[in-house]
């Protein structure tokens, strides 16, 4: 016989509708009203919490927002990946993947596909606005800014070292090269470039800046 005794509340399911209610809160109010304006009272606030609720996670709204922008970068890369299986499907596979970057067996098109996709995160400002606060904050802050590295950066960073190792497999790429320094090549300018506001941030300019770090400067 069923019980008429209502089920208990789901405290796993209410934390999770909770804590996604605050990471969408604190990269929405970034991108609103800038970090220096953000605070755990309005991030509690926007997410329907109470501000106990956040200092019980986290203890400072750098660290929701550190958080928050990690859960976004991997569900935007989920997306990525979905949409990368459906062109498959769609149109045989012309490749395969290296830990989310192409190799197709062409460096080049697969540098430049990558840092095309960057330059459209780093232009969307759902994206540039968190991260933006970020890197400004964990200049400040070294224990945040060493995990803003260590969870975010080198991972991503790892990618292209694994593709660049590819290619040196495929004997694309000198076997003395180090993959760790080469890839600073087009990575580094980019971000450079965007944190300083020195020049627009287009295709055209990371399509140059692979065809000059695989080319290199000196006439052939």
């Amino acid at each position: 016989m069923a019980s008429n005794n209502p089920a208990p509340p789901d405290s796993t399911r209410r934390s999770e509708r909770s804590r996604r209610a605050i990471y969408d809160a604190a990269i929405a109010l970034v991108v609103e009203v800038g970090y220096p304006k953000t605070t755990i009272e309005g991030i509690a606030a926007r997410a329907g919490v109470g501000k106990q609720t956040i200092y019980r996670w986290w203890g400072s709204k750098a660290d929701v927002l550190l958080e928050a922008f990690l859960d976004l970068s991997e569900q935007a890369a989920r997306t990525a990946a979905r949409e990368h299986e459906n062109h498959e499907g769609q149109e045989g596979r012309a490749g395969h993947e290296s830990q989310g970057i192409p190799d197709t067996g062409d460096l080049a098109t697969d540098l430049k596909l990558v840092l095309r996709a960057t330059v459209d995160e780093l232009r969307d400002p759902g994206f540039e606005a968190p991260s933006r606060a970020l890197a400004a904050e964990g200049v400040v802050n070294e224990e945040l800014g060493r995990r803003f590295v260590a969870r975010l950066l080198e991972p991503q960073l790892q990618l292209y070292v694994d593709r660049l190792r590819s290619a040196q497999e495929a004997g694309q790429v000198r076997p003395d090269i180090d993959p760790r320094i080469a890839l600073e090549l087009f990575v580094s300018p980019l971000a450079q470039r965007w944190l300083q506001y020195t020049g627009p941030i287009t295709y055209e300019y990371t399509d140059t800046l692979v065809d000059y770090a695989l080319n290199g400067l000196a006439p052939r």
